[in-house]
């Protein structure tokens, strides 16, 4: 029990430590998310359009530039902390190996990531709600600022999973990035004001979208739609754990073949 508690503390310690050192990642989130809601502000109009939210079965009318923006926040928030648990977790998977070769136990090792990514929700949906209370007339800023904590909890393990799998940097940022664009751009209600495509509500973020719109714009706070983020990110994290104790080799079958073929030409 104490080399869990200490491998879990020791770990978190150094997660958190790599993403202060992560200097694009400081940047998008300092800087991506207040400029991404100010180009939603910017470039939409401000005609009412009428929005259908499944969580709360009642019509909304609201300006298009304040539903782009909250859209927009959710977009943004996904990115910055998919990005941010997908480079820590990629350029750690090796440290990590080390780590179980030398005797660490596998489950500390997930916690503190998980631990790391919803440190960095918390962190990111503050800084957004801060945000958009600013730029907003916001109904009720709790339920927002969960909302927004649930996009990043998601994202970041997506983010958390991806580091695990893939064999490249730019087909975890390409995966993220597409995945991001779909989810959002489908829950957009400036684009898509009835959100009735099949299977949206499959989609990570459809409990969060639908519980920020009517935090926002509305006076129904559908609580019970935020917990669909913590469906997801149990779901990723518990995929994670299952990578993180399925041995692979660190080498493909086709280098050790040549290598071996190497040695008997010589």
């Amino acid at each position: 029990m104490n080399l869990s508690r200490t491998a879990f503390t020791e770990l978190l310690r150094c997660t958190l430590l790599g993403h202060l050192r992560n200097r694009l990642a400081l940047v998008l989130a300092i800087a991506f998310i207040p400029v991404w809601i100010a180009v939603a502000r910017l470039c939409t109009s401000g005609h009412v359009v009428h929005i259908r939210l499944d969580a709360i079965s009642t019509p909304v009318h609201a300006p298009a530039s304040q539903a782009g923006q909250v859209a927009s926040a959710l977009g943004a928030i996904t990115m910055v902390a998919g990005f941010i648990a997908f480079t820590e977790t990629f350029q750690s998977r090796e440290m990590d190996r080390r780590l179980l070769l030398a005797g660490y136990p596998r489950l500390p090792i997930l916690l503190a990531k998980l631990a790391a990514v919803a440190l960095t929700a918390a962190l990111l949906a503050l800084y957004t709600t801060i945000l958009l209370w600013v730029s907003l007339p916001v109904r009720h800023t709790a339920p927002l600022a969960l909302a927004l904590a649930g996009a990043g909890l998601v994202y970041g393990g997506i983010g958390l999973l991806l580091g695990s799998l893939v064999r490249g940097e730019l087909e975890g940022f390409f995966l993220i990035i597409m995945l991001s664009l779909v989810d959002t751009g489908l829950q957009n209600p400036v684009f898509n004001t009835l959100m009735d495509v099949a299977g949206v509500s499959a989609l990570p973020l459809y409990g969060v979208n639908q519980l920020a719109l009517s935090s926002a714009l509305t006076p129904h706070i559908p609580w019970s739609h935020g917990l669909l983020s913590l469906t997801w990110s149990a779901a990723t994290g518990a995929l994670a754990l299952l990578v993180l104790h399925t041995p692979r080799p660190s080498r493909s079958p086709w280098s050790r073949r040549t290598r071996v073929q190497t040695g008997r030409s010589r």
